[in-house]
């Protein structure tokens, strides 16, 4: 029961916040919760994998003490669904934080060959994927219509541990690893390492109130451990960031982006805090500045 409970408050934040509706869609979360909790997942005969949908490849689902299985279906927006380049870095995370490399499965039920094949050469998705024309996967266990829905955290016998999509979601992620590392927080497994940033202060200057200001910080691994960015907080909630995913191998570069929306008039002096797996555990922090009129 506290396994389940956990899940549903990480994927309660996904939906509609409005009070009259929370109480319909956390029943919702813990009727397929219930459903699919330690479900076995069937998966077809004959699995063909391809890379690039152009090369065949000799492609076997490792034996491995858990693995993710990724479905997209053919409703709406391929790209959307897919998001490509945000499942590259998470496999990224995943392998720099997991001492043993987790196999990511995808299948993807597509109408359109040549989209998805034109979107993978243009992410650069170089793994083995499965076209799954007919759906057989689908078929065979019946998933949730809800994209959300549509990925899962498998164990050595194929049955679901984690209900939710990772990419979509940081707290699926780390219930992710927590499940496969056994640790409340896998982030203390990831070697430490030194970094230091391109600038620490950054002036906006005078602008207006309706302006929106975007800036880009580096953030360069001086150790000799890869480095990954933990996360990245602000003081404002005018100021919002976004950050790579991937681990960066000494001398290579990381990048955070700052965007500030402000919403009321005057000075604003901001720090943004940047968590990475650090030797002295200590984060790095960038201030922001300027005036708005």
């Amino acid at each position: 029961m506290k396994a389940l409970n956990l899940i549903i408050l990480v994927l309660l934040p996904i939906f509609f916040s409005c009070k009259n509706e929370q109480k319909e869609k956390e029943k919702h979360i813990e009727q397929l919760v219930n459903e699919w909790q330690v479900k076995e997942i069937k998966l077809p005969d004959n699995l063909i994998f391809t890379r690039y949908l152009t090369d065949t490849t000799d492609f076997r689902i490792p034996q491995s003490e858990y693995k993710v299985l990724v479905y997209v279906d053919s409703t709406g927006c391929t790209s959307c669904k897919l998001q490509l380049h945000k499942w590259k870095e998470q496999i990224e995370y995943t392998d720099s934080v997991v001492l043993e490399k987790v196999p990511f499965l995808f299948f993807f039920h597509s109408k359109d060959y040549k989209e998805i094949r034109y979107l993978l050469k243009r992410d650069g998705f170089d793994r083995p994927v499965c076209i799954d024309m007919d759906d057989r996967l689908n078929k065979l266990n019946k998933f949730p219509a809800d994209m959300t829905f549509q990925t899962f955290l498998l164990d050595k016998n194929n049955r679901v541990a984690v209900l939710g999509n990772p990419v979509h979601n940081t707290a699926v992620r780390d219930l992710y690893l927590k499940q496969i590392t056994g640790k409340d927080n896998p982030n203390k497994n990831i070697p430490k390492t030194t970094a230091e940033v391109n600038q620490t202060d950054i002036d906006f200057g005078t602008f207006d109130k309706s302006e929106t200001k975007e800036t880009t910080i580096d953030v360069k691994n001086t150790g000799d451990s890869p480095l990954v960015i933990v996360d990245v907080s602000t003081t404002c909630g005018c100021t919002a960031a976004t950050y790579d995913k991937r681990p960066a191998k000494s001398g290579e570069t990381l990048r955070v982006g700052i965007k500030m929306t402000p919403k009321d008039t005057g000075f604003f002096d901001e720090v943004v805090t940047i968590k990475y797996n650090s030797i002295n555990n200590e984060p790095v922090k960038v201030q922001i500045k300027g005036n708005v009129r």
